[in-house]
């Protein structure tokens, strides 16, 4: 499984106005070539000594990928880009793995510096568990990308997956905004994750911020705020799906059942009330964190179709929407939480 640790780099201010000087010469690139195959019709077949700019021919080829790859993904049939090729502007630069190497406080790249390739060490935070898995995994590309004044260095890795668990019990999982996750077992073991009140108060407290930030015009400050409150919110997901996973070890649970949600959004009723939260659920995210834990526990994960799960009777099928969050089946008396509903539909489907 492919992973991806970020270190913070402390570059010096010579070494800042490299970084970004070799960015913006990366994005350049990358556009140029997409240019040239605009105008070709085709991607053109280029190597890095036909390629002019003062980058090293590591990141001259990594380029030519990147271009490729933009390129192929917009000209696949059924592509949802529509054949509109993206003007990159976000700087970033990216090495292969035969590029770059890894010190205990620094990250060694080549840059184009005085007509030459010369590598260089940059300073950076590398934690010892994290150097331990990067000494002793197959290393993929480093990613430098720039969020406000700081720099951040993206690696990947991959990481073995555990063999699969042999436990006798699965799981349903239901997602939701008022309550985040419930989950029940086959062994009739039930537990509901996270505050979704809590979720929605810090949602409406940055919302209320960003409206008297948006009156002000002050821009950068909308943006840090944005970046605040998705940080947080990425935060919950990674804890509520890292007590999901536990859970599922704990219960000797070899399969998780998820929700497949594509579509959600445009197939699900909201209200005025909701609208905000829903719109900003990270329902995607959230399954993603819950399936990669999973995977590297050993655990099995697959996707069922969402219809109807709070609304059916687990016990006679008679579909009902629920009052609240209370569910009263009026055909057999069976009664629950709705969401445990959905998450027992979710186990049994």
């Amino acid at each position: 499984m492919k992973l991806v640790v970020q270190l913070k780099l402390l570059p010096t201010e010579t070494e800042a106005k490299l970084l970004d000087a070799t960015a913006k010469q990366y994005i350049t690139l990358i556009n140029e070539i997409l240019d040239c195959a605009i105008a070709c019709d085709e991607m053109p077949k280029l190597s890095s000594s036909k390629l002019k700019a003062p980058l090293p021919s590591a990141l001259k080829d990594q380029c030519r990928l990147d271009a490729k790859s933009i390129y192929d993904k917009v000209t696949k049939p059924g592509s949802k880009h529509n054949g509109k090729f993206p003007l990159l502007k976000k700087l970033v630069i990216v090495w292969n793995n035969q590029n770059y190497t890894i010190g205990k406080d620094y990250i060694a790249m080549p840059f184009f510096v005085d007509g030459k390739s010369r590598k260089m060490k940059i300073a950076a935070i590398v934690p010892d568990e994290v150097f331990e898995i990067l000494s002793t995994s197959k290393r993929g590309t480093l990613r430098i990308t720039k969020k406000g004044n700081k720099y951040i260095a993206q690696i990947a890795y991959e990481k073995a997956e555990a063999p699969l668990m042999d436990g006798q019990a699965i799981m349903g999982v239901d997602l939701g905004i008022k309550c985040p996750a419930v989950s029940v077992t086959s062994n009739s073991k039930t537990k509901f994750y996270g505050n979704g009140r809590q979720n929605k108060f810090v949602r409406r407290r940055y919302a209320k911020r960003r409206k008297k930030l948006g009156k002000a015009k002050k821009q950068k400050a909308i943006c840090k705020s944005r970046n605040k409150e998705q940080r947080w919110m990425t935060d919950q997901d990674h804890k509520i799906s890292r007590s999901i996973v536990n859970e599922a070890i704990k219960q000797n649970v070899s399969t998780i059942k998820l929700e497949s949600l594509s579509g959600i959004r445009q197939t699900t009723r909201t209200s005025r009330k909701n609208n905000h939260s829903f719109h900003n659920w990270s329902f995607y995210r959230m399954t993603m964190f819950i399936e990669y834990k999973a995977r590297l526990a050993g655990i099995n994960v697959v996707y069922v179709n969402p219809a109807y799960t709070s609304q059916t009777c687990p016990q006679c099928g008679e579909k009902h929407h629920a009052k609240d969050r209370l569910y009263v089946c009026p055909k057999c008396g069976f009664h629950g939480h709705r969401d445990r509903i959905g998450a027992l539909n979710i186990l049994n489907a």
